[in-house]
Order: structure tokens, then sequence, then C-alpha cells
């Protein structure tokens, strides 16, 4: 038995099926119930609590298989904070993307002080496994902080409107917070927001910037990575 026939044992459906759902759930603002009609169009009958439970067990594998995949992102850190209200408690999203808006990476405390600004630089230096070119962020003091008893070789930009990357960002997230009535838990929205991150990292293509043939290209090269990500 392969190692892929292992990871899918004691499963009904066939792997395709499975990464399918977990695909069509992180590239799009999709419900669990909308999967399930889209599958059923298709002929394939499955409740939508089993897409919750395949979301769950398998998208965080997914991610990490296609993390290890891309290798250090970029070498400009945007990185920006957003409230996320958390069962009525407010959270907080710190989120780090690169020059090209890819994510590196998230992280969900319950507070955005120095502490939780070390912690993530930290988080994103074991992640990329060396130090960026630039650093940019707004003018917030817990950054400034963290910036230099982290890493404060690294140059430090928050001049005004430097830093609207990683705020637009935030886009998806909210609406994906909208669609699901909010996060149960900073875990949850953990767990969930780094896959959507990650699916989103591969196929975003910058359609607006290529050409018909080489956008297509793009694009089926990022399917290949994800059924190579699903059999793996």
């Amino acid at each position: 038995m392969t190692n892929s026939s292992q990871v899918y044992k004691g499963h009904r459906f066939p792997r395709e099926i499975i990464g399918h759902a977990v695909w069509l759930y992180h590239r799009f603002s999709l419900s669990f119930r909308d999967v399930e009609d889209l599958l059923a169009q298709r002929g394939v009958e499955v409740s939508y609590e089993a897409i919750r439970q395949w979301c769950m067990k398998f998208g965080p594998d997914y991610a990490a298989k296609l993390k290890r995949r891309r290798g250090p992102l970029g070498d400009t850190w945007h990185l920006d904070e957003v409230f996320v209200t958390i069962r009525g408690q407010r959270q907080y999203l710190w989120r780090a993307v690169d020059q090209d808006g890819d994510l590196i990476d998230i992280l969900v405390p319950s507070r955005r002080n120095r502490r939780a600004a070390e912690k993530f630089f930290r988080k994103l230096l074991k992640g990329q496994g060396c130090e960026p070119m630039r650093v940019v962020t707004d003018k917030l003091r817990s950054y400034l902080a963290a910036h230099r008893r982290v890493m404060p070789s690294v140059p430090h930009d928050t001049t005004q409107y430097a830093n609207n990357r990683a705020e637009v960002s935030h886009q998806p997230t909210r609406r994906r917070e909208r669609q699901m009535q909010r996060f149960n838990s900073a875990g949850q929205a953990q767990r969930f927001l780094v896959v959507h991150g990650l699916v989103q990292n591969l196929f975003r293509v910058g359609r607006h910037l290529l050409r018909a043939v080489n956008h297509r290209l793009f694009r089926q090269h990022a399917f290949v990575q994800w059924h190579e990500v699903v059999s793996a």
C-alpha cells in the first residue's frame, strides 16, 4: 500500500474527490453546504459535515506540503494586524506578505503588544530560514520594540502608505469571516487562514499582468501542483 493510500485509508471517497472538495472550499468563498451542492451536481452525494471533516483533517496537511514546495518567499516583508471578534472577545490577526502579495504566515494572539510582535517575528524567521532585506510596518510601537530585539540590522520602513500591500491583503479574510459568520476560536482561525492563504498563493497568478496564453499555462501548473499535493 502506498503512503497516499494509507493517508486516505478508511474514507469512502477517493482522494481526487476529497482534494477537490477541500480546494473548492479554500479557493472560493463557499460554505460547506455550497460545496455539497456543487459535488451533488456532479453526481457525488456527500454531506456537508463530511466535507467539514475533510477540510479539518486534510487542509492543514495540504498546506504543509504546499509550504515545503514553495520554499522561501520574497525578501521584503509587509506586516500588519487587524482585530477579529471570536466568541465576543477581541483577538488580533497578524499577517505577513511579501512584495508580491503572497502570504508568508499569520498569527492569531489575544494581544498586539511587544511580546506578540516578537513571537510573530521569530515565527517568520523560523519559517523562512533567513532575515529579509527590508521590513515594512505601520508605526505601531510593538513593531518598533520587537524589531530592535529580534532583527535590529534589517531596515525597517514605517513611512505612510508603504504598507498598503499588507493592509489590502486582509480583504479576502474579511469576506470569509463574514461568510462564515465569524470564527469559532483562535485555533480554528489560525488553521483555516493558513490553508486559505497558501491555496490563494498557488492560484493567484496575476491575470491582469499576463497574456491569456501565459495565464492559462500558470494556472495549469498550479493545478498540477495541487494534484501532486493531494496524491502525495
